[in-house]
């Protein structure tokens, strides 16, 4: 029996993000469609305003010398005692802000990030705006909303479909995305986060480099596009595609030796531009929220513009379907790899590959008045790693409750 591959970088089941009233600013159209025909649960219902930084202005940084809260360490390794070894976690609990309180596992060993790497795609984006536009937000958001994208060979090839609507229509209906599919770059960064379209992440990152060589020149026209990409040495596109997005996250203060998205995630992508390694651990994935909360990922603007995008406004999966978090507002993003090899007796399914079984989860919890961040990562071979996730953060949302 031939060894089988299983990639999964997200789930088949959709996720929304961005909140439902986004439509007239935004562009994104499914957002109209769900917000007439989906019934959500409690905490999905926010309003765009109603999402906000809650550490603006707080200098609080997570570094090798930051002390662990001792109650809360001791309740995080309870939760982990009697689980695989294999558990990365970092947490930090925002309720009191002046007084952060953080605990971790294992928290610097790097990993492959799936697509939990689409949020430095998303950094990449907002980082080139900035670059083009330091104080011009206004300027910033009409070229997320009047740049249109038609899909081109990077959307090639992918499985996953992405919500089709037009106002006026009954229904959101879904398919894969296929070359001449036309969106805003809104659309395409929405279709990257909240469905977690591996043609939208290739066709994102593509406009992050297009963005970050051409400035103010961008959007360039498709004839202008295509000459750069079939004049440029595969080795500067390679160079180029990693730097607009680290320099983002170097501008964030991050570290990008400890967090990278080196590949890209489609076949025709990947043709395109030569890949390297991807990498990530749950402290640097934690202080990219932290970042994203204190409004120093990119800027303030871009900041609350990435919260939004990752805010989930649709039933949910793995970690964040928790119900103990239906009440909660969760913004959101996870990836997986799984990949199986021959064993007697064992069937290799979705989420419980036995020979890599990675499943990473990164959260922002606000549930009543307790908000907390979340970096879990994991390969724990053999068990059904979304139903896991999924445990672990009902787990974690009893322990941030009962804390004073």
């Amino acid at each position: 029996m031939n060894r089988r591959l299983f990639l999964s970088l997200l789930a088949p089941a959709a996720a929304s993000a961005y909140p439902l009233d986004g439509f007239a600013r935004t562009g994104i159209r499914r957002l109209e469609g769900y917000r007439l025909s989906m019934k959500l649960p409690p905490g999905g219902l926010l309003s765009t305003e109603q999402v906000k930084l809650h550490l603006a202005g707080s200098a609080f940084d997570i570094t090798a010398t930051t002390a662990k809260e001792a109650k809360l360490q001791s309740a995080v390794e309870g939760i982990f005692a009697g689980r695989d070894p294999s558990y990365n976690l970092a947490l930090l609990d925002i309720s009191n802000p002046a007084q952060p309180a953080y605990a971790a596992v294992k928290a610097d060993e790097k990993r492959i990030p799936g697509s939990v790497g689409k949020i430095m795609v998303a950094t990449g984006v907002f980082g080139g705006l900035k670059r083009a536009y330091p104080n011009d937000t206004a300027a910033r958001e009409k070229v997320l909303r009047d740049t249109i994208v038609t899909a081109d060979a990077f959307v090639h090839r992918d499985g996953k479909t992405v919500p089709f609507f037009e106002p006026g229509q009954k229904a959101v209906s879904n398919r894969r995305l296929e070359i001449g599919d036309r969106f805003n770059l809104w659309e395409w960064l929405d279709h990257m986060l909240s469905q977690s379209s591996n043609a939208a992440a290739s066709m994102v990152w593509k406009q992050a480099m297009l963005l970050h060589q051409f400035g103010r020149q961008y959007p360039v026209s498709q004839q202008q596009a295509d000459a750069f990409f079939r004049e440029t040495p595969k080795k500067q596109l390679a160079e180029l595609s990693l730097e607009c997005n680290e320099w983002a996250l170097r501008e964030s203060g991050l570290d990008t030796t400890r967090l990278r998205i080196g590949t890209f995630f489609t076949g025709g992508g990947s043709r395109a531009i030569p890949g390297t390694a991807s990498y990530a651990c749950p402290n640097e994935l934690l202080r990219w929220l932290l970042k994203m909360e204190q409004g120093k990922l990119v800027d303030a603007w871009s900041s609350l513009e990435i919260k939004r995008l990752l805010y989930f406004a649709r039933p949910r999966y793995r970690y964040s379907s928790s119900p103990a978090l239906d009440k909660a507002a969760v913004y959101f993003k996870s990836g997986s790899l799984f990949e199986c090899v021959p064993e007697p007796g064992f069937q290799c399914v979705q989420y419980r590959g036995n020979k890599i079984n990675l499943m990473h989860s990164v959260a922002l919890v606000e549930s009543g008045r307790k908000v907390y961040l979340v970096a879990l990562m994991s390969n724990v071979l053999r068990l059904n790693s979304a139903v896991e996730h999924q445990t672990i953060a009902t787990l974690i949302e009893r322990l941030i409750q009962a804390r004073p």
